[in-house]
């Protein structure tokens, strides 16, 4: 295997260490030049936090007592049997690995700073929780645990996903894949591959894209679709390493990284019996989610600037200027389709533009088709939501019609920023109408 490296000769230990690192160590404890405990003893004095397993024939007490006094990790007498060895070397490697993690982790939290911000220049946001979630994924890169990565839909899932295979520096590639309706037969044709043969229209031998995948990243997107027998192959994919090709009975080994996704909540999923509860705790040992677009507004207006740059290069069209208020509507809109749902209101507008400022109208054209709520802002609100009795409970009486009105009427033009024309459109009134109201209530203001 490509990341397992065998010496001849112990004295040379130290050195390959301090040129290429070492994740875990196996010693045998007689070897010629230098025995395996005074290894042991320089290493755990140079690199104490690299787990150290020795292998021996020896079964007396005392030897094993005065390795683990050493500081080993583990102690193997042999002939080992390789699933206790196997399992020993996975224990060493996940420690080591989760080790590696809290010191980045606790670096992060000290420092504050991203230190490979080259990744994530192709996700634009100046947002606070966005940097968090990138110093996690930093912290995490390095790990070979699977990572869980949600949010709604059109948040940029792949992009995260191709952030943290950037982040891991591996030589392999990035292999996207959308899992949703996908049957079983086709999972394992499209992630195993088939073998000549394997039924009636495989006249040729297929790779599949977990071999594409080989010292890279495999991402499986919608994975909250899949269905419970192919559930089963992937989590078996994720604790043996292994799959089989269709048509196979000799099993291949896997080196990828693999990355998942959904929009879905799989904890539900796990109480309705659609989802397995195994392979959920198995995806997420690293668990990545992205906060929607209406919970960062601040990225509202750079990610505006970003599209109309990009739409106006791709329909060679000059860059159009948004007018402020725009702004001012689309912070005050919930966007259930997130980043995905503002890009293509922005590459309308752009299509429709035909110079000079730009139009607001195919904005508000796309909000109203979508019928979706104005979206809670940050500030406390105002007026209570009712409950599911149909009585408003955080007020002791119904406000007269006339205070509702004049209630609703001050909400709307704080979520608009005192924009008259995006208030009357939360209020589902023309702008003269709720101008001719405000006046009323100056006037009347006046004359008390």
């Amino acid at each position: 295997m490509a990341n397992v490296l065998t010496l001849q000769d112990g004295r040379t230990l130290m050195d390959q260490i301090r040129q290429t690192g070492a994740a875990c160590v196996v010693l045998d404890l007689t070897m010629p030049m230098i025995s395996g405990l005074e290894l042991l003893k320089q290493l755990k004095s140079a690199q104490p936090d690299i787990p150290v397993m020795v292998m021996t024939a020896s079964q007396e007490l005392d030897t094993a007592v005065d390795c683990m006094k050493e500081g080993a990790f583990d102690y193997l007498v042999k002939p080992v049997e390789p699933n206790r060895f196997i399992s020993a070397v996975k224990h060493a490697l996940e420690l080591n690995a989760l080790r590696n993690q809290v010191d980045t982790l606790r670096r992060y939290l000290l420092d504050g700073r991203l230190q490979q911000q080259e990744a994530f220049d192709a996700i634009v946001t100046c947002s606070e929780s966005m940097t968090g979630l990138f110093r996690y994924m930093e912290a995490i890169a390095r790990s070979q645990e699977p990572v869980l990565i949600t949010g709604e839909t059109g948040s940029g899932k792949e992009l995260i996903a191709q952030a943290l295979h950037e982040l891991t520096g591996s030589a392999g590639k990035f292999v996207p894949v959308n899992v949703a309706g996908l049957d079983d037969d086709l999972f394992s044709d499209t992630l195993f591959g088939h073998r000549k043969g394997a039924y009636s229209s495989a006249e040729n031998a297929r790779e599949g894209l977990i071999t594409q995948a080989a010292g890279g990243t495999l991402f499986l997107d919608e994975i909250g679709d899949l269905s419970h027998t192919s559930q089963v192959k992937l989590l078996r994919l994720l604790q043996d390493r292994q799959y089989y090709p269709l048509g196979s009975d000799a099993p291949l080994s896997t080196d990828a990284r693999v990355l998942v996704a959904t929009h879905r909540d799989l904890r539900a999923g796990m109480e309705a019996g659609t989802f397995r509860s195994d392979l959920y705790y198995r995806l997420s040992a690293h668990h990545v989610e992205i906060p929607p677009l209406r919970r960062r507004q601040e990225d509202i207006p750079l990610l505006l600037e970003h599209f109309l740059t990009q739409a106006a290069q791709e329909m060679g069209k000059k860059k159009p200027t948004p007018p402020p208020e725009l702004r001012t509507l689309l912070c005050a809109y919930a966007f259930p389709g997130n980043i995905r749902e503002l890009r293509a209101m922005v590459w309308d507008a752009v299509a429709r533009h035909g110079g000079g400022v730009l139009s607001m109208n195919s904005f508000r054209d796309a909000i109203e088709k979508s019928g979706a709520p104005v979206p809670v802002t940050t500030h406390a609100e105002s007026i209570s939501e009712p409950s599911s009795d149909g009585l408003f409970t955080q007020i002791e009486s119904l406000p007269s019609l006339k205070e509702t009105e004049n209630l609703l009427v001050d909400e709307a033009m704080r979520r608009a920023g005192d924009n008259q024309g995006i208030a009357a459109g939360m209020l589902g009134i023309t702008r003269s109408a709720l101008n001719q109201r405000l006046r009323k209530r100056r006037e009347a203001k006046d004359a008390s």
